[in-house]
């Protein structure tokens, strides 16, 4: 059955990049700048890198609101920093947020570009539904890309503020779209994040795509999807 609407995740379907262990080099440069020295670079390096794995922990676990980007800065960046470095930081937490997220190595997965043609094609609306701390970036970079045109609408944590699983995420996007989320299907890369959200909102189809993320779950712990490709041609040929 053909679906009512096709919703995406962003990373680990329809973009990812090599995991890296440290804080974006352009992001440290922009808050030595910002901060007038007060900090070392490796001092920045540092804590972004420590912030980054802090923020990871805390998105592993299931929380239903997004944290807004000034807190996420407060919570896990900006203790014990310098007051003139805080202050400075607080008053440019967008752009920062953007540069936290971005990434110069982002590249769409294979079969995607495919996949959205086809869809598209067919005439099925598309919407990205994405937990992240900068919406900005992917929506920069979707375009970029070429592939923005596909979508409809672009439902982003950051932007909402609620974040997989909770349903509303998927809810918003179908409402965006003028659809029911049950005649959906969603595409995500995390049991834990995106079958899970995808059987709370119970869509029509919940289709895993495997990643480096996936591979670190435990499938026995969360629902079964109803499928599970390797990239943008398996979820195609489920279209058919």
């Amino acid at each position: 059955m053909t679906p009512a609407a096709l919703l995406l995740d962003f990373g680990g379907v329809l973009a990812e990049a090599p995991p890296s262990r440290d804080a974006p080099p352009e992001l440290v440069l922009r808050v030595y700048n910002l901060t007038g020295g007060v900090l070392t670079p490796g001092e920045i390096q540092r804590r972004l890198t420590e912030a980054a794995a802090a923020y990871a922990r805390w998105r592993d676990e299931d929380h239903p609101d997004e944290l807004p980007q000034a807190e996420v800065w407060e919570r896990f960046v900006l203790g014990g920093w310098p007051s003139s470095a805080q202050v400075r930081v607080r008053g440019a937490v967008k752009r920062l947020s953007y540069d936290w997220a971005w990434r110069h190595n982002w590249a769409l997965r294979p079969g995607i570009p495919a996949l959205l043609s086809a869809a598209a094609g067919r005439g099925i609306p598309m919407a990205v539904v994405s937990n992240t701390l900068s919406g900005a970036a992917h929506r920069d970079f979707l375009a970029s890309a070429g592939v923005g045109k596909f979508f409809t609408t672009q439902i982003y944590s950051d932007e909402v503020g609620v974040r997989k699983p909770n349903p509303q995420m998927i809810w918003l996007a179908a409402g965006e779209l003028g659809v029911a989320a049950t005649d959906c299907w969603f595409v995500g890369d995390s049991f834990q994040r995106d079958v899970l959200c995808a059987r709370r909102a119970e869509v029509a189809k919940a289709i895993l795509m495997r990643s480096r993320r996936t591979a670190r779950e435990d499938p026995a712990v969360w629902p079964t999807p109803d499928a599970i490709v390797d990239d943008g041609l398996g979820v195609l040929g489920i279209l058919g």
